[in-house]
């Protein structure tokens, strides 16, 4: 079998080709070595020990269930189960199905992943961020605050249940334009038609795919990507001038500077009369700092510019409040007759740019302040004006606190920090990591926001919630409860490791504003072959065929699998063996592994 690694540089290779179509592809399939490189990227992911509408999990893996799906994809008699269909909540309080596909299904889809990855990458627009490597919310949001800039209308897209509403038949033929290969093309059709099960109650898929699916993400970008090169198009077309025309006004005042500067120049040093001109001359340079010096309302200037994450998009225009209504008649339309999918009424909002539009849970809005401050090299400049500026709603903080527990408001409207009772039962290291992990993840979200003083206000709460926790774990009070951990200022909590005493404490830096995103906005468009280079280590323990526990190098193996390394408590022998080689997995044969289950093993 040829290297996986070799076969996706090749697809990627191609892709870069404008008419090439790929063929041969379900072949892939049959290689042994794909099926280990899924199986060793899913391996870490605690939510393969989730059950799906089979009691089979990535628990107990053998290699004999590569050999067998392979078999059975070869004979094309491989046919996904349905998923198992489970509602999570939302934060605007409704909830969200959720599909848990079986593992093996993943592992399947996961080898599919990789192939349509190394096909579609390279052609995915760069304005979409959502789903894909090196990018996240932040590059788009990145992105907004560089294309952005002078902005006069915020356009709010919102898809009406996307993923719920996908067109299967459009799915399929926007893959036929890239892939040439009907076996691999019946077997995507497999997937997005298998159903789901619900309360035990199987109902049959006829458009929609499941949040969940290891495919799914992948298959919605190349589905929105035609939306991505509509707008591309749309962008070319609605884009004109070169650059906006000079203000009147502020040419007007220009010119008198000049006209008052040759004068001054003519005029001796103690000159009376040039002292008074240099007093015009600033009262004018004042007045014109005031002013644009392009006239913001030129018609014969307009942008466009546009950016998706997933299923939520907003474009920045640079024109009239018709022409706004008008690319937005033009989208619901393209998204209607092309892609069968509705824009939602109610969210998908036209919003002046000086009043805030919402996009990735920041309030966006365009910077009208004219102030003059100097820059690095002392130079005067207007460093705001026209800038897309980044918020952090109000709401959001105050309903993160809320959601966490951490915090509650009286009926008097009195904002309060309270203690988390269902945390008064862990160790006092894991309380004061939990909250610094909250506290981090929190910042680290919002971190590229122009208004990072309100994260004082949401670490205040956090740090009187996190004392009142303690309070009430030892019934103590918050004042006695600082005096015993509070050392120089700082809260304190000390732990043994094997390497002796340490000390952890409470997140204390300041929340400063960052331009860097959390992951590199700067890619190449092409996926990183790297990380599916070689075997991984649990790979390597599974193929060399001895028990970890027993040393039998007789049978079949099997791998075990635990969700967290904390969960084992160290009371059995086969569990401080997991705990001394820090893995969350074991391979063993199949004797010792039913006697593991049976708690026998030891």
């Amino acid at each position: 079998m040829r290297n996986p690694e070799i076969i996706l540089n090749n697809l990627i290779a191609n892709s870069k080709k404008s008419e090439y179509r790929f063929q041969r592809l379900y072949r892939n399939l049959f290689n042994e070595e794909f099926f280990l490189i899924a199986y060793g990227k899913l391996a870490p992911n605690s939510g393969n020990l989730t059950e799906g509408i089979s009691k089979e999990t990535i628990d107990g893996f053998k290699l004999e269930k590569i050999t067998k799906l392979i078999e059975d994809l070869k004979n094309e008699r491989y046919q996904p189960k349905p998923v198992k269909r489970i509602y999570i909540p939302k934060k605007n309080g409704k909830q969200r199905p959720l599909g848990i596909p079986t593992f093996e299904d993943k592992l399947v889809q996961e080898v599919v992943r990789m192939l349509l990855e190394a096909i579609y990458e390279g052609k995915f627009s760069n304005q979409s961020h959502g789903f894909r490597p090196n990018r996240s919310c932040h590059t788009a949001l990145k992105q907004i605050q560089h294309n952005f800039i002078g902005s006069k209308w915020f356009i709010e897209g919102d898809i009406c249940s996307f993923f719920d509403t996908i067109d299967h038949h459009i799915m399929i033929q926007v893959l036929r334009k890239q892939i040439d290969d009907e076996r691999f093309i019946r077997l995507i059709w497999k997937f997005l038609r298998a159903g789901y099960l619900e309360e035990w109650k199987f109902h049959k898929t006829y458009s929609g795919m499941p949040q969940g699916g290891i495919i799914s993400p992948i298959l919605s970008n190349i589905y929105l990507n035609e939306l991505d090169s509509y707008m591309n198009k749309y962008r070319s077309e609605f884009n004109s001038g070169k650059r906006r025309k000079r203000n009147p006004e502020y040419e007007h005042l220009k010119a008198k500077m000049d006209y008052l500067q040759q004068k001054i120049n003519k005029l001796e040093m103690n000159s009376n009369q040039r002292h008074e001109l240099i007093l015009q001359f600033k009262a004018l340079k004042k007045q014109r700092s005031t002013l644009p010096s392009v006239n913001f309302f030129d018609p014969e200037f307009k942008r466009l510019s546009y950016t998706r994450y997933a299923d939520d998009f907003i474009i920045g225009v640079i024109g009239s409040k018709e022409e706004a209504l008008a690319i937005k008649y033009d989208i619901e339309t393209f998204l209607r007759k092309e892609l069968h999918i509705e824009l939602s009424a109610d969210k998908t909002l036209i919003t002046h740019s000086s009043n805030t539009a919402k996009f990735l849970g920041y309030h966006l809005t365009v910077s009208r302040d004219t102030s003059v401050k100097k820059n690095k090299n002392g130079k005067k400049m207007r460093p705001y004006n026209g800038k897309c500026l980044l918020f952090i709603p109000k709401e959001n903080w105050v309903n993160k606190l809320k959601e966490l527990g951490a915090m509650k408001i009286e009926k008097n409207g009195v904002w309060k920090p309270v203690h988390r009772g269902y945390l008064l039962q862990l160790s006092d290291i894991e309380i004061l990591s939990i909250y610094n992990a909250e506290i981090r993840g929190f910042y680290n979200y919002y971190q590229l926001a122009n208004n990072m003083n309100v994260l004082n206000k949401f670490m205040y709460f956090m740090k009187y919630s996190m004392y009142k926790t303690f309070a009430g774990k030892y019934n103590s009070s918050i004042a006695k409860i600082a005096g015993k951990y509070i050392h120089s200022g700082l809260f304190c909590v000390s732990y043994r490791t094997k390497n002796g005493k340490k000390t952890r404490t409470l997140y204390h830096h300041k929340f400063k504003k960052s331009d860097t995103p959390i992951k590199n906005s700067s890619v190449d468009g092409l996926p990183n072959t790297l990380i599916y280079r070689g075997r991984t280590e649990l790979t390597q323990r599974l193929l060399a065929n001895q028990c970890e526990w027993c040393g039998s190098t007789e049978g079949k193996m099997e791998v075990h699998h635990i969700k967290k390394l904390k969960d084992l408590k160290g009371k059995s022998a086969w569990e401080r063996k997991m705990i001394a080689r820090n893995r969350k997995t074991m391979v063993l044969c199949e004797s010792c592994h039913k006697k593991l289950h049976a708690g026998k093993l030891d």
